[in-house]
């Protein structure tokens, strides 16, 4: 392994994730591309919709592509799947090297409520979804985005390694 030096950016040395993924320093999480309160603020977003102007969105995705970030941070719930659509949009094909990172397990009933649901046939509904929303066979990282304690854990995370 190299020293960085003054000169190297700390994004330039790629780490391990889990093990055997590996991934640049700097990610791109995606959950405030969505749900723009138009007041350039976002404050108060409760990222439940697209944003007003995805054009904007999807230029600052292949920005950040372009400047070498590697790893895209996303999650069925930003938008209702709205956040991973914008990801294909800007950089389906991706390039070799590039990881998309998703998470389901939340539910959304209203714009205020994030609801942990756990039930292995919702889970397996999401990651099909976040296949077909993403446009890829297969996701390099997929995250639960919260436990439900109704369900046993082994019952989520099977589902999800599997």
């Amino acid at each position: 392994m190299t020293t960085p030096s003054n000169t190297t950016p700390p994004s330039a040395h790629p780490f391990l994730l889990g093990g055997d993924l590996r991934v640049r320093r700097i990610g791109l999480g995606t959950m405030r591309l969505t749900d723009a309160t138009g007041d350039g603020t976002q404050a108060g977003a409760q990222i439940w919709r697209a944003p007003a102007d995805p054009a904007d969105a999807i230029a600052l995705l292949r920005r950040a592509a372009d400047l070498g970030v590697q790893l895209i941070d996303t999650a069925d719930a930003y938008a209702l799947g709205e956040s991973e659509e914008l990801i294909a949009q800007a950089l389906h094909p991706y390039a070799d090297d590039l990881v998309i990172a998703t998470k389901v397990g939340n539910l959304r009933p209203t714009p205020t409520q994030w609801v942990p649901l756990g039930h292995p046939g919702y889970l397996k509904q999401q990651v099909e979804l976040s296949l077909r929303r993403l446009r890829v066979e297969r996701i390099d990282l997929l995250q639960l985005h919260r436990l439900d304690p109704d369900y046993p854990i082994a019952d989520q995370m099977g589902l999800l390694h599997g």
